[in-house]
């Protein structure tokens, strides 16, 4: 049995939800005493559509977990989308674009200086 107003027994948490960048669906529970991270992630499931706990990456307040994790009074269950760009590959292109010249460590070389100097 899972609530989602607040009340006396269980435990209150807060499951939230980024479907786009810059758009967050937050999502009050009120859970039993010992309900998992998939538990939570089922009850938003009734009220939105999140997919399956085994099909995404979960983090309670930054902490990757697994749907197995146990939750606590006022935890913060995030689902985290996939990443569309690596890291990597964006600061390689961000370098390209701006210059080899004008960033970094060569960005304030002195007059008549070698480069990397």
């Amino acid at each position: 049995m899972v609530e989602t107003g607040r009340g006396s027994s269980g435990i209150d948490i807060t499951v939230v939800v980024s479907t786009a960048p810059g758009m967050l669906q937050e999502c009050p529970l009120q859970l039993p005493d010992g309900s998992t991270v998939a538990d939570a992630l089922q009850a938003m499931a009734e009220n939105s559509g999140i997919p399956r706990a085994e099909q995404v990456v979960c983090g309670v307040w930054g902490r990757v977990v697994t749907p197995g994790q146990v939750l606590r009074a006022n935890d913060r269950v995030e689902v985290y989308r996939p990443l569309t760009v690596d890291p990597k590959v964006a600061r390689r292109e961000r370098f390209a674009r701006q210059g080899a010249r004008t960033t970094g460590l060569f960005a304030n070389r002195r007059p008549g200086g070698k480069a990397g100097y």
